[in-house]
């Protein structure tokens, strides 16, 4: 059975929802600027678990939100002021430029929207009523404009991120606000200011602050309690600890009964990060590297770890592609059969249990390299295997790459193919070897076996 890390518990515990469809949200990108692949591996384990779960037998209803509005997003508005926008076109093509190119991303790595992918400003009327319920309970208060949540009246506050409540901001830098109660309470809704975005609420006109949108769209779309809450490891504190703090001061009851948190992309031990300056976007390096590549490179570390990057590793991920297309080149003829027998068999039982070990990603990824040395002519045990690689392959959206062989140049390949067997019959194997050497030049390996037919792959 499925046991999940359960960053509440500090556990591992056996996966058992309450709900169905699985209630999944995981937190996704602030569109100022583009994707860098730490968001790639996050976009990418989040759709595995989405996948693994169905395949489980659980159906999922996936959300991950879109954050719109933020101050990054402002501020990189306001670097477009001076080329002639006024500051609501500026945020607007700030906000459409990034949401397109997130979307390019998505495409890129060939992974799918979740189901609902909701966006803060289209949910504010949401926002503004859960805002007023928190206040109503006595959790919030209104200042100059401004609303607070009472971050000490709730009495588990730091559960999640297993801190001390007084010792929860140490060496965490805090903005001094002379209108808030306590140091320790933050924003759910600020006051209007010059050149931002702002909405009309009982409380003043302002805009919400990014804690309250994920409690606020969770709810909306897909209520509460959740199955799975999930995000990067940076946002345990304070970005989870407040939502779980602002959902359920309101409803009294568990926000989500998993959260699940991946680890982050590192460079030089230093987290990948925008501020940094030390992050690479999926555009860039996409442009050098197979999305395959990639995706190898996030499943060569457990998830929960850091991953290191480094241009070694993805010639190494690259490396790897090449020998995993091999095996789709030589099954690719070949109809798939169900799986029976016990060597493949014994194969699926290991990948499964590798998975169900909290995503042992490196462990499942082994398995499949398994694959490449597994010898035999055995059409029908070659028909089993490919079942067992496409159910692999489906999982960690390994998909085959798209031909690039014409229908024309495949008739072509066939027909000199059939010729050389003759030569190779007749023993002429000097002029069969010539197509051979033909048919390499132009891209094509050519691969004898040992019924005296011949198969063929593209040279990668």
């Amino acid at each position: 059975m499925l046991k999940v890390y359960n960053t509440l518990t500090q556990k591992r515990e056996v996966f058992s929802p309450r709900n169905s469809p699985v209630r999944m949200y995981a937190c996704g990108v602030t569109v100022y600027d583009f994707c860098h692949i730490g968001h790639g591996r996050s976009l990418y384990f989040f759709e595995i678990v989405r996948r693994y779960l169905k395949y489980k037998g659980f159906p999922v209803k996936f959300v991950r939100n879109i954050t719109d509005i933020d101050d990054k997003i402002i501020n990189k508005a306001k670097l477009l002021l001076g080329e002639g926008f006024s500051f609501e076109e500026a945020f607007e093509e700030v906000r459409r430029k990034y949401i397109k190119s997130y979307y390019e991303d998505l495409a890129s790595l060939g992974i799918p929207p979740a189901d609902v992918e909701p966006q803060p400003t289209q949910c504010i009327p949401q926002i503004i009523e859960f805002i007023s319920k928190i206040i109503e309970k006595g959790f919030a208060y209104v200042k100059e404009g401004n609303v607070y949540f009472r971050v000490r009246k709730f009495a588990s506050y730091g559960k999640l991120s297993r801190k001390d409540i007084n010792a929860l901001f140490e060496g965490v830098r805090i903005e001094p606000d002379p209108a808030k109660e306590d140091v320790l309470d933050f924003a759910l809704w600020k006051r209007k200011k010059e050149g931002e975005p702002s909405w009309q609420a009982p409380f003043g006109e302002g805009r919400p602050g990014w804690h309250i949108e994920c409690s606020v769209m969770a709810k909306e779309f897909l209520g509460t309690p959740l199955d799975i809450h999930g995000g990067g490891r940076d946002l345990i504190f304070p970005h989870h600890e407040n939502e779980i703090a602002q959902s359920e001061s309101v409803y009294g009851e568990p926000f989500s009964l998993y959260w699940l948190h991946h680890g982050l992309i590192t460079t030089k031990g230093e987290k990948m990060a925008k501020s940094l300056g030390n992050f690479y976007t999926l555009k860039g390096i996409l442009k050098k590297y197979s999305p395959q590549d990639l995706k190898l490179f996030y499943l060569s570390a457990h998830y929960r770890h850091p991953l290191e990057f480094s241009f070694q590793s993805l010639e190494e991920a690259s490396s790897q592609r090449k020998r995993f297309y091999i095996l789709f080149d030589q099954l690719r003829d070949i109809q798939i059969q169900p799986i029976k027998d016990k060597v493949i068999l014994n194969l699926k039982k290991r990948f499964e249990e590798a998975m169900d070990d909290d995503f042992n990603l490196p462990k499942a990824k082994a398995i499949l390299f398994e694959l490449l040395s597994f010898s035999t002519q055995n059409i029908e045990l070659l028909a089993q295997l490919k079942h067992f690689l496409y159910i692999i392959s489906d999982i960690f959206i390994l998909s085959e790459e798209e031909e690039r062989v014409s229908q024309a140049f495949k008739s072509y390949i066939e027909k000199r193919l059939r010729e050389r067997e003759i030569l190779r019959k007749e023993k002429k194997f000097l002029e069969a070897d010539r197509i051979r050497k033909e048919l390499e030049e132009k891209g094509i390996i050519v691969e004898d076996l040992k019924d005296g037919h011949s198969r063929w792959r593209i040279k990668r």
